[in-house]
């Protein structure tokens, strides 16, 4: 650490860094941002920098306030949108109290705190996650709806016109910032796209993601658009997920491969399935936190609504698939219900406690989901055992109440954040949500 620590204050000299900007989020999962000066980041690494942690959105109480920012040198890197007038680099924070332990309700502890029980049994856990938007004209509602950018498909190549070249550009800041991109591509819905970044360890992978949603808005501020990551912005059109694929290794073995079983997934990684499918509907208001998620998890276009697995089956919640056989390396599972507008510290973090359960008690892994989900009836749903996905945050929230895991998991005070805050006034819950959730968009099924 003591190396990385003179290697960001050897480049904030030698590149001539002007700004320093200090990086961390609330519960909900927004990006905070404070900007230092060259001369007072090596204070920020011995002493920390201090603020009003009350006034972030959940992070502590009134009596509480005081904690410190102290930026973790291995996430340095320079922004390239700043350009070379006055460049700005950024860190992120891991927040302590003055008595110097982490505080309870940095949702990037929460993560940390995860890891560090995964690691006691011997787990890394590495994330690759899939992440979509959509791309506006402008923040502005045209005939009470928004206009995007162009009227392309999945997969579709849109040569010129709007937001041209809005991918490419936006993977080469990532990789600036020393993010790989996997691949990217048009979705479905008009405007709407979809960039894939690397396969991660899950703390990097998280702070990678709340980098993307800046770089990604940059660029759309850049090319005269707008960028949503809201889970439905338009209605009759696909939602806006981050289907995350997952697996655990073991050293340098990945302990969700067994070349004999069915799929290559090992007893491991069964079990971590059965657990991700037992604690879903308790884990959901966290894995999608918005009234306007359910209308995304509720809206078909192969968006999960009930609590199956299957292999290549898009219309399942976890998905094994098999794109390299007999590379064990390569193996995963993939969870379908999380959308693009999570915290991904507390979402990965209940992810992997949910796995973990799962290994920890032998969860035994129900049958395979081998049909369109979507196109069963009820009856023949219910004949098979599906339990469903919540339909609404309200009974979400009801589900988390009684759940031992997400309150373990998040800790007291930011499960009762969670819990409290989105129940206790509607109007100002609406208040925090992304633009375009009109008044017909937040009822709940």
């Amino acid at each position: 650490m003591d190396k990385q620590r003179d290697f960001v204050l050897r480049t904030i000299e030698e590149r001539g860094i002007k700004f320093v900007r200090l990086w961390f989020t609330d519960v909900v999962g927004t990006l905070k941002s404070v900007a230092i000066a060259p001369a007072e980041v090596e204070g920020a690494f011995n002493e920390g920098l201090g603020f009003d942690g009350s006034a972030i959105e959940g992070l502590t109480r009134s009596y509480e306030a005081d904690v410190l920012a102290h930026p973790d040198p291995t996430t340095f890197q320079i922004l390239p949108w700043r350009g070379e007038i006055d460049p700005t680099a950024r860190m992120f924070c891991d927040i302590m109290t003055p008595d110097g332990q982490p505080a309870v309700a940095d949702p990037r502890n929460v993560l940390k705190r995860t890891l560090a029980k995964a690691a006691d049994r011997g787990f890394t856990f590495y994330t690759h996650p899939e992440i979509e938007f959509y791309l506006l004209k402008s923040s502005k509602v045209k005939n009470g709806a928004p206009e995007p950018v162009d009227s392309a498909g999945y997969f579709d190549n849109v040569p010129g016109g709007t937001a041209h070249d809005f991918r490419r550009r936006s993977v080469r800041m990532l990789e600036d910032l020393g993010i790989s991109v996997e691949f990217s591509h048009h979705e479905a819905g008009p405007g709407q796209n979809e960039i894939d970044l690397r396969y991660a360890d899950a703390l990097t992978t998280a702070d990678n993601i709340m980098t993307f949603r800046t770089v990604i808005k940059e660029v759309a501020i850049e090319q005269g658009v707008y960028a949503t990551f809201m889970p439905k912005p338009l209605s009759g059109h696909p939602g806006s997920g981050m289907h995350t694929h997952m697996s655990l290794f073991e050293g340098d073995v990945n302990a969700f491969f067994d070349g004999g079983n069915q799929y290559q997934l090992s007893k491991i990684g069964r079990q971590f399935v059965a657990g991700l499918l037992r604690h879903a509907p308790e884990i959901t208001a966290v894995t999608n936190q918005f009234v306007n998620s359910y209308k995304r998890l509720w809206g078909g276009d192969e968006a999960p609504s009930f609590v199956t697995w299957g292999h290549n089956n898009r219309s399942a919640l976890v998905r094994v698939p098999l794109y390299k056989p007999n590379k064990g390396q390569s193996s995963r599972v993939e969870y379908r219900a999380i959308d693009s507008a999570a915290n991904p510290y507390l979402a990965y973090s209940l992810l992997l406690a949910a796995g973990l359960k799962g290994i920890e008690e032998e969860y035994e892994l129900p049958p395979e989901a081998e049909d369109n989900v979507w196109t069963l009836t009820d009856a023949e749903r219910r004949a098979l055992g599906y339990n469903q996905l919540p339909a609404s945050l309200d009974h979400a929230l009801s589900l988390m109440e009684d759940s031992e895991l997400v309150a373990e998991t998040l800790g007291e005070q930011v499960f009762n954040y969670v819990l409290l805050n989105k129940r206790r006034d509607w109007r100002e819950y609406r208040a925090q949500v992304t633009p375009y959730e009109l008044e017909s968009n937040l009822e709940i099924l």
